[in-house]
């Protein structure tokens, strides 16, 4: 069911100003800087506040998204095995319009309650005051505003958008209507401006409780169990005074129970609690509801700042092609950090997945960098990990296994270029000339390049000359008057599933030659090993192959 824009409070007033409704930010700054420079004073430090707890939100539910989708952690306790697609991705990409709101309705509070501005650090008392008006008012509140939202016209115009998205995110926690969120923030403010009216307010309580407000949200929609079962054994009671992330699925795959806050409790009482909650959570909570791929890319890294890519980091990044970002300049000094952490890792890690036509496609990643593989004292190293993790696919029954870019061995013996010349037709034979430095392609306008060629190597090339690619990362086009291919990819059959990241440089839903090579050999049902030099006879059948079964070429 969709939601009707037409209905009061459905739509946010700064829909249309896109990524420039931060700039509504910009009051708080203002405020801040005359008081400093101006007043001399922090009397309006409540800016500040405002504007670091609006940054601790947004970090909180950025740092649920990346541990929640470390595959390799969490794959074995996902609650519903599908991915999540652009679709969805597009549709919540402003899931933090609700922090900003709640920003200005900190505002309205503060100049409304003057004293505000004058609480203490910490205050012991105010924890269970705010405990109390919390359990006691707010989690009913909500409750009985949850069933309403549950009604016909109010799930129609309003809640449907929340459901949409059936496999849950940390960020969908934030994506619902400017009417739902006016009533979130009156149900965040109750216990904060109570205990404060009570005079056992103190800025660590607000703080605190609305960053646990927010770590609970999270925690219900991140489709990943990370609550032992064990616990409610230990402690049966417990189950109804703490939601779980299974708890909370079911409320949006079967979405006429379960509706509390965080507290089972109050479905408990009024008899809206999912019979199935407590099996399905112990089931889920095993660890064991994990599925072995059926086909797995085996991928690298490709340099420092691509490895924020990587979907773990940041969505709205991963979700469309690599391209060099100035603003995440910042993050380079962690990247370096991470990077030379990576070398203790000697095993692949689960990147990312999707499925096409009921089978299971996985991206494991090597955790090395391009540049790595060309570090003498590092091949043997790369080389075992390879070698590791492709048996490991085979004793865990992978079907098919297919590797990218500098996963695959290079040469520049004589041989191999001989048997590279045979295959070409007789009268063409002599056009192909083995060279082992650039210097003496100088005369040769079509360049074929199976590894990164830099800036100084191409100057070597006359004027006109055509670089065709076979390399990741694709060469700087450095050269003006020459010419760039570009690299081999195709596009996925249109039935692919929980698509939601690009593939380095590829737009949304094409992938590397390469990758689509070994997905057409899963789905042909092929057992041969595709390995050393190209058969040039299966190039037309594996290229049909590829076109019946959905692929098309861009």
């Amino acid at each position: 069911m969709q939601r009707m824009d037409n209905a009061p409070l459905s739509t946010w007033p700064w829909e249309k100003l896109g990524s420039y409704k931060y700039l509504l930010y910009g009051p708080f700054h203002a405020r801040i800087i005359y008081s400093m420079i101006w007043e001399q004073t922090q009397n309006n430090s409540w800016c500040l506040h405002i504007l670091l707890l609006c940054a601790l939100r947004g970090l909180v539910h950025q740092l649920w998204f990346s541990c929640c989708n470390m595959l390799f952690l969490t794959r074995n306790r996902r609650i519903l095995q599908q991915g999540i697609d652009f679709k969805q991705i597009d549709r919540e990409w402003h899931w933090d319009n609700f922090i900003i709101l709640q920003a200005f309705m900190a505002s309205v509070a503060l100049l409304s309650f003057p004293f505000l501005e004058n609480l203490p650090s910490w205050n012991t008392k105010g924890i269970m005051c705010c405990i109390v008006l919390h359990v006691g008012i707010s989690e009913p509140l909500y409750y009985w505003f949850h069933r309403l939202l549950h009604t016909q016209y109010f799930f129609s115009h309003y809640h449907s958008l929340h459901h949409a998205s059936i496999v849950t995110q940390p960020f969908t926690a934030g994506m619902a209507t400017l009417l739902e969120h006016l009533m979130m923030g009156v149900i965040i403010g109750i216990p904060i401006l109570g205990t404060c009216l009570c005079g056992h307010g103190s800025i660590s309580l607000i703080y605190g409780y609305i960053l646990v407000f927010d770590f609970l949200r999270c925690m219900g929609h991140s489709n990943v169990e990370i609550i032992p079962h064990v616990l409610f054994q230990i402690f049966p009671l417990l189950k109804y005074f703490l939601y779980t992330p299974t708890y909370h699925s079911l409320h949006h795959t079967e979405m006429n129970t379960n509706f509390c806050l965080f507290m089972p409790l109050y479905d408990s009482i009024w008899k809206t609690i999912n019979t199935k909650s407590w099996d399905f959570h112990e089931r889920t909570s095993s660890g064991e509801n994990d599925r072995i791929a059926d086909f797995v890319f085996l991928v690298h890294l490709v340099d420092i700042m691509a490895a924020l890519h990587v979907p773990i980091f940041f969505r709205s990044f991963s979700s469309h092609k690599y391209s060099f970002k100035l603003f995440l300049i910042p993050m380079w000094p962690f990247l370096f950090l991470l990077m030379n952490l990576s070398w203790v890792l000697h095993t692949t890690i689960v990147g990312t997945f999707y499925n096409l036509r009921g089978t299971l496609h996985q991206t494991w990643l090597v955790p090395r960098y391009g540049f790595q593989y060309f570090l003498p004292f590092a091949k043997e190293g790369i080389n075992k990990v390879i070698e590791e993790a492709i048996l490991e696919a085979d004793r865990m029954g992978v079907k098919v296994i297919s590797l990218a870019a500098l996963n695959k061995m290079l040469t520049q013996s004589a041989e191999r270029f001989e048997n590279i010349r045979r295959e070409a037709p007789v009268d063409c034979q002599k056009f192909l000339v083995q060279v082992t430095k650039y210097q003496a392609a100088q005369n040769c306008k079509t360049w074929i390049l199976g590894k990164w060629c830099t800036p100084r190597e191409q100057s070597w090339a006359p004027a006109g000359t055509h670089f065709h690619q076979f390399v990741v990362p694709q060469v700087l086009e450095f050269r003006r008057g020459c010419t760039y291919g570009k690299l081999a990819a195709l596009r996925l059959p249109q039935d692919v599933q929980g698509l939601g990241y690009c593939e380095y440089t590829m737009e949304r839903g094409v992938i590397h030659a390469c990758h689509a090579g070994g997905i057409v050999h899963l789905l042909e049902g092929w057992t041969h090993h595709e390995t050393g030099a190209i058969d040039v006879d299966q190039i037309d059948v594996a290229w049909t192959a590829a076109l019946n079964h959905g692929f098309k070429p861009v």
